[in-house]
């Protein structure tokens, strides 16, 4: 029981924090036990675990050393630890319940009442090894790493202690210039250093935005199709949500028109770019109807640009913020789909007088900032990296968007409809009525292949026969895989007639 285990890199653990009572008339050694097995018994040291040494233990604690080992043996006689010759005490496995006690304790209960929340969006459940996601999320293996990497090291190594400090709240200078100069050149923004705030994410945006905007019952519009996140945000912050509907040509403006009429609109959120999740590009002629609604009606917009750099035929029209009217217009948009889903640096653009807003609740609620890894993403737009990794991986993006439109016709025939979108990184996919989509995603799924469901996407949560399948997280013999299972799915659990199950030689790129 005396001895002390060597810590190797295994066993190395912070301090095992006790409290002791000399005070009390209980015997500090059962003190000492029964506070570790306490600690056994919550969950704090699990089985196998080392315990500290007899002699760092009782400098830890401040007593005598023949304390600790008085403890640890009453432990072992409890059978809660076990020793091992010249190799230390552990915790013993699995760890017995004691008489009387449950086998593990939970964590009190709170006593007091939680505020009001929003209903969080269904979480995915995690995928399965060897299962083919199509959820239209970047392609981490084409993620530029070296070059980050490189441009990391450098923002560490040669630039000092400046980039491991707070910085400002608003996000590091130089990311901010290179992101104005982006946004002013590509997008037609009126982006400076000044009015550019870079988030950790574009959620953490969209979060700034809407607590800064929303006061508790105001009325906020948004696409009746759309991000499921978004929704709880703006709740979070007391909207209320009417949501409206999308066509081909994006928001409905005549339906917008009408609600106006009828009640005080705060703020509208709109993806126009390639409208999520349906992909639809919001004509020219509606960006400036909503714009001129805006200055006659006194609402916001919030423009969510999630993907521009990924349109790949035809010119993109310029964001609405980009556009008379602007000044009613929040812009926010991310780097996540660019670089890699795990980078999720995000930006917003506001004018002048709603940025001080948003960058005093910046300030106030999350003041530190990843200076260092936005000083490499900076260098990344200074070397022309991110340029060519853009362009790269634009050009593979519309190669598996091909890929998948072809794969789905040549496979699932007029099973499904569907057009082949300008830009993003997702087909929106109708199937057919005699199928049921919600079978079909459960039986693709035991067949290795997951993909959603137009009823996540929908803000009343109604049965939807819409799929929305991601093109970008795989090459194309993955995609045409991928599409193999679907098809392999379909015919073994999902009743369809004739006509359906037959591939057609009509068009299936028809907009829905």
């Amino acid at each position: 029981m005396t001895s002390d285990p060597v810590y190797d890199g295994a066993m190395r653990r912070w301090d095992l924090k006790l409290a002791l009572d000399p005070g009390r008339d209980v015997p500090l050694f059962l003190q000492l036990a029964s506070a570790i097995a306490e600690a056994i018994r919550r969950g704090r040291l699990a089985p196998g675990d080392p315990l500290p040494g007899t002699r760092v233990l009782a400098e830890q604690l401040g007593v005598n050393r023949n304390t600790v080992i008085a403890g640890y043996e009453e432990l072992a006689a409890e059978g809660l630890v076990r020793t091992r010759p010249g190799g230390g005490t552990f915790v013993a496995e699995p760890a017995p319940t004691l008489p009387n006690q449950p086998a593990c304790v939970p964590q009190d209960a709170p006593t007091y009442t939680l505020g009001r929340v929003a209903d969080p969006p269904p979480a995915r459940p995690p995928t399965p090894s060897g299962v083919l996601t199509l959820r239209g999320i970047p392609d981490s293996r084409l993620f530029p790493a070296r070059a980050l990497a490189r441009a990391f090291r450098r923002a560490i190594e040669h630039r000092g202690h400046a980039q491991v400090s707070y910085g400002d709240p608003s996000g590091h200078v130089r990311l901010r210039a290179q992101l104005s100069t982006m946004l002013s050149s590509a997008r037609g923004l009126p982006a400076t250093p000044d009015n550019v705030m870079v988030t950790r994410s574009l959620e953490q945006g969209i979060d700034l935005v809407a607590r800064t905007l929303i006061a508790p019952g105001d009325v906020v519009v948004v696409e009746r199709f759309g991000y499921p996140p978004v929704w709880s945000m703006m709740k979070l912050a007391g909207a209320q949500l009417l949501p409206l509907p999308v066509d081909a040509d994006g928001l409905d403006i005549n339906a917008l028109e009408t609600a106006l009429l009828e009640q005080r609109i705060r703020a509208v959120f709109v993806t126009p770019h390639h409208q999520f999740p349906t992909t639809v590009v919001m004509s020219a002629e509606r960006r400036a109807r909503l714009a001129e609604l805006s200055r006659t009606h006194h609402f916001a917009i919030i423009e969510d640009d999630y993907d521009h750099e990924f349109h790949y035929q035809g010119r993109p029209v310029l964001p609405i913020a980009a556009g008379a009217g602007g000044g009613n217009v929040i812009y926010v948009g991310s780097l996540a789909n660019l670089l890699a889903p795990g980078i999720g640096t995000g930006f917003v653009v506001a004018p002048p007088a709603v940025f001080a807003r948003l960058a005093g609740l910046r300030a106030a609620s999350d003041a530190r900032i990843d200076a260092a890894m936005e000083c490499a993403i900076a260098e990344l737009f200074e070397d022309g990296e991110l340029l060519r990794h853009l362009r790269r991986v634009r050009r593979i993006y519309a190669s598996r968007r091909d890929a998948l439109a072809e794969s789905l016709t040549r496979r699932l025939g007029s099973a499904v409809t569907f057009r082949i979108p300008d830009g993003g990184m997702a087909l929106w996919v109708r199937a057919d009525d005699s199928i049921n989509v919600t079978d079909w995603v459960s039986r693709s799924e035991q067949e290795g292949v997951s993909f959603e469901r137009g009823q996540r996407y929908d803000v009343l949560d109604r049965e939807q026969q819409y799929l929305r399948l991601g093109f970008t997280q795989h090459d194309e013999k993955q995609l045409h895989e991928a599409v193999t299972r679907m098809a392999r799915a379909l015919r073994r659990g999902v009743r369809m007639d004739q006509q359906v199950a037959r591939p057609s030689s009509e068009s299936t790129h028809s907009r829905v």
